[in-house]
């Protein structure tokens, strides 16, 4: 992954696929996709809300980086049938009522043909009637929130990461069976993030669970809950909740001398960011992401600790050649999984996209889209959910070690299987091939 500039073969491929783009070139003229929102012959314009800046920046920022470097990558081959992605994406500063203004401005004023990755459950919540009713594609909503799969409510709206409910079961699941004795507390936001992830760890831990707190997001003071959770006896917390509040929870937890065994949600683990915010909230009391060592969490997407990774090496040449300041981060390489994704819809929907077509592109052939993801999505005309599945793994030395292979399960009782397929290798060029469905 730190392996720095462009190889000379993959310079070699952007060449030869320069001329026709990625995935052939439209058919004279557009067709009719050129009345589409958004769409012309030569482009296509996506959307996404962002916490640019406030409570929520630190990591989340950098998404919309890493989606912009590999939608560059894509553009400089070609596009997609020869379509260049202009990408915009606003600062909502992870406040509802900004975010209902910034995508209101990218469908009116920007006129994008799909708002994509829109972050955060409060946030996107916001938005989710209006983009529905208006009838724009609203792919891949970076949450995990079960909001997103509700297709017959919600025909325009696909999750993209694991949802949370699967995580929390897949979590509880690991601490029955390893930590059958554990007082469990669960630290929790307050809305369908925290709601979802207690779903979850319901169905395997709910006779050991004896505290539940919850935190309202702007709220920093996290005393009254870590207090609660000791007081309740509780030796092992489950976080569901956002990476500032792991930071506050561990100082927190470290001024009441307070030691349970913490398991963090993915989205809140991150060791390279809350070892930042931990500095930060301590005003250099602590410097570094010591105190995460020993926390179990999850991963489905490889992260920057492990650059032998050939989807880490097709991500490092991507930022490489056209991500801006800063390292490659774990956030970026979400934003450019995410992008990678919608070239594959934006591929299986054909040279003449539509919005309804891309819709039922994923619908129809999303289950089948390879990439860096452990397992595979669970898309369908039924369903909207993401990827169905994680492995278990433990902070040690600023690096994850994994505990158990990749586990995949669904929604309410369905059992937890281990996943046997394979993880496809990136394509040579780095860019995806997936037919128009028919």
């Amino acid at each position: 992954m730190k392996a720095r500039g462009l190889c000379a073969a993959l310079a070699a491929a952007a060449l030869l696929v320069s001329g026709c783009g990625a995935g052939g070139r439209p058919a004279e003229g557009g067709g009719g996709a050129a009345a589409e929102a958004g769409i012309t012959p030569t482009s296509v314009k996506v959307g996404a809300h962002f916490p640019l800046t406030g409570v929520a920046a630190p990591g989340y920022s950098e998404i919309p980086t890493g989606t912009k470097a590999y939608f560059d990558f894509v553009n400089a081959a070609g596009g997609v049938n020869g379509r260049q992605i202009e990408y915009v994406f606003r600062d909502d500063a992870y406040n509802p009522t900004q975010t209902s203004q910034v995508v209101n401005e990218l469908v009116l004023q920007d006129q994008v043909f799909a708002i994509m990755g829109g972050l955060g459950t409060p946030t996107h919540s916001a938005v989710l009637d209006y983009l529905n009713s208006e009838g724009v594609p609203d792919l891949f909503v970076s949450s995990g929130s079960r909001l997103w799969d509700h297709p017959a409510d919600n025909p325009m709206t696909f999750g993209w990461q694991p949802d949370y409910e699967i995580e929390g079961k897949i979590i509880a699941q690991y601490v029955a069976q390893n930590f059958p004795n554990a007082k469990v507390g669960l630290f929790l936001q307050d809305d369908d993030f925290g709601r979802d992830g207690e779903a979850g760890a319901r169905r395997f831990l709910d006779k050991q669970i004896v505290a539940a707190e919850r935190y309202t997001p702007g709220n920093t003071d996290v005393a009254p809950q870590i207090a609660a959770l000791q007081a309740a006896g509780a030796d092992l917390v489950i976080g569901f909740n956002v990476p500032s509040y792991t930071a506050l929870s561990q100082l927190q937890s470290l001024r009441l001398n307070y030691h349970p065994q913490w398991i963090y949600s993915n989205v809140g683990s991150d060791p390279t960011l809350v070892g930042s915010l931990l500095a930060r909230f301590s005003e250099g009391a602590v410097t570094d992401a010591g105190l995460l060592e020993g926390v179990l969490t999850t991963e489905y997407l490889p992260g920057v600790d492990t650059p032998d990774d050939p989807w880490m090496q097709l991500f490092q040449r991507v930022w490489d050649a056209n991500g801006g300041d800063g390292e490659l981060t774990n956030y970026r390489v979400y934003g450019m999984a995410e992008a990678y994704t919608f070239v594959q819809a934006l591929q299986a929907a054909g040279p003449n996209p539509t919005r309804k077509g891309i819709v039922d592109a994923v619908e129809r052939a999303g289950r089948t889209f390879e990439g860096p993801w452990a397992a595979p999505f669970r898309y369908s005309a039924d369903r909207h959910a993401g990827i169905s599945g994680v492995q278990v793994t433990r902070i040690a030395g600023g690096r994850t070690e994994n505990l158990t292979p990749v586990l995949v399960t669904d929604n309410g009782d369905a059992p937890i299987t281990e996943e046997t397929g394979e993880r496809a290798a990136p394509p040579a060029d780095g860019i995806p091939d997936v037919q128009p469905v028919s």
